[in-house]
C-alpha cells in the first residue's frame, strides 16, 4: 500500500516487478489529481494517515512511504520531531503494528542523517525496532540507480523480525550506469514567446549582477548542448551529463539544446524522475507545469525504488525458502547441524 504517496513515484517503481497496489494515502489535492490520471480514477484514496484506523485498511504485505522530509531538509526549517510532519513516521509504525506489517520500504532526505546530531535518525531507528522490524538503511543517490539527477535520499529497508532467518542481513544492489541526459531532455513544447523572452532577458540580467559578472559569456555558453543551468541567489552552476536535485521549489533550470535556452519542463521532470513515457504522456498538457515540477521534485525516483525492490524481492524469496528448509527439516526429524542415514544392513 502507498502511504504518503504524491504522485506514485514508489508504486510505479514496485509496478514495474509485478506488485499490485490496494489503495493509497495522500492528502495533497492537486498531488491526487496527477496520481490519479497515472493509475486509474477508481483508486482509492484512504486520505490522511494520521487519522486512519488500521482496521479499515485492506489486507497487504508491503508499505512504501516517501515520508515527510521537510522537517529534516536542509531547505527548510529543520524543526525535525517539533513539527507535526516530522512526526508522521510514528502514524507509520502504528499502521504497520496494527496490521502486523510484514514489510516496508521508506525515504526520506540526506538532512536526515545529522539532524539534531543524528537523535532523529536514532529515534526512528528505535521505535521501528521496537515494533519489531529489522531495518536496514542506506544513503544513495538516483545518479547511480537510472536517472541523471543528483539525488541523495535514504531508502529503509525493513522485515518484521520473525521473517528473518539467521539474522540474514540485506544487501543493496550494485550501482548502475548514468544514462545519457539527451533522452531526457527532449520535450519539444515551446513555452509561449512572451514567457520565453522574460526567462531569456531574466537571466541576462542574473549573468550581469555583481556575483556573475564577466565570469560567463552567452556565446560560449550557447555552444554545449544539454548544458544545464541553474540559476541560485548568488551563483550560477553549471552541470553536464546530470541535473541538480529536483526540488518543489526549484523552477527555474534551463538547458541549451540546438543553440538555444530551453527551461526545464514538468514533463521533463517526471522523465528525470523515471516515470516512464506512457506514465508522462497521460499528464503531458493536461496537468500545468508550475504543478508537475513541484510535484516531481517530491516524489520517489521510480527506478531507485525499482531497483531496490528487487533485490528485496530476491531477500524475500530467500528468507522464506531458507524457513521452507527449515520447516523440511523438523518434519523429518533433521537439523542443519547433523544428517543421519540408517539403511536395513547398514550401521
Amino acid at each position: 500500500m502507498d502511504f504518503c504517496a504524491g504522485i506514485g513515484g514508489g508504486r510505479a517503481g514496485l509496478e514495474n516487478l509485478g506488485m499490485q497496489c490496494v489503495g493509497f494515502s495522500e492528502i495533497n489535492k492537486d498531488a491526487e489529481k496527477t496520481y490519479r490520471e497515472f493509475f486509474g480514477q477508481e483508486e482509492k484514496n484512504y486520505g490522511d494517515l494520521t487519522k486512519i484506523n488500521p482496521d479499515d485498511l485492506p489486507n497487504f504485505d508491503l508499505m512504501i512511504a516517501g515520508f515527510p522530509c521537510q522537517t529534516f531538509s536542509v531547505v527548510g526549517k529543520r524543526k525535525g520531531m517539533k513539527d507535526r510532519r516530522g512526526q508522521i513516521i510514528f502514524d507509520l509504525i502504528d499502521i504497520m503494528k496494527g496490521k502486523n506489517l510484514k514489510y516496508f520500504i521508506l525515504e526520506n532526505v540526506k538532512g536526515l542523517l545529522n539532524h539534531g546530531t543524528g537523535e532523529s535518525m536514532k529515534i526512528i531507528l528505535d521505535e521501528l525496532d521496537k515494533a519489531g522490524y529489522k531495518v536496514f538503511w542506506k544513503l544513495i543517490s538516483s545518479l547511480n540507480y537510472g536517472v541523471p539527477q543528483m539525488r541523495e535520499r535514504i531508502y529503509f529497508v525493513g522485515v518484521r523480525k520473525d521473517l528473518i532467518k539467521n539474522n540474514k542481513p540485506f544487501e543493496f544492489p550494485n550501482t548502475v550506469k548514468t544514462p545519457e541526459l539527451k533522452n531526457y531532455l527532449v520535450d519539444t513544447n515551446e513555452i509561449e514567446s512572451k514567457e520565453k523572452k522574460r526567462i531569456y532577458e531574466s537571466f541576462l540580467k542574473y549573468l550581469e549582477n555583481k556575483y556573475n559578472k564577466g565570469k560567463f559569456s552567452v556565446e560560449e555558453l550557447l555552444k554545449e548542448d544539454f548544458l544545464v543551468i541553474d540559476t541560485r541567489q548568488s551563483d550560477l552552476r553549471l552541470y553536464r551529463g546530470k541535473v541538480p536535485t529536483l526540488r518543489v521549489g526549484r523552477h527555474g533550470v534551463l538547458y541549451i539544446r540546438d543553440g538555444k535556452f530551453r527551461k526545464l519542463s514538468g514533463y521533463e521532470s517526471l522523465l528525470l524522475q523515471g516515470f516512464s513515457k506512457r506514465l508522462s504522456n497521460k499528464v503531458k498538457n493536461k496537468i500545468s507545469d508550475i504543478y508537475l515540477l513541484s510535484q516531481a521534485g517530491n516524489a520517489m525516483t521510480v527506478n531507485v525504488v525499482e531497483t531496490f525492490g528487487k533485490s528485496f524481492l530476491n531477500y524475500i524469496n530467500s528468507c522464506q525458502k531458507q524457513e521452507q528448509e527449515e520447516k523440511n527439516r523438523s518434519y523429518w526429524g533433521l537439523t542443519p547441524q547433523r544428517v543421519d542415514f540408517k539403511m536395513k544392513g547398514m550401521s
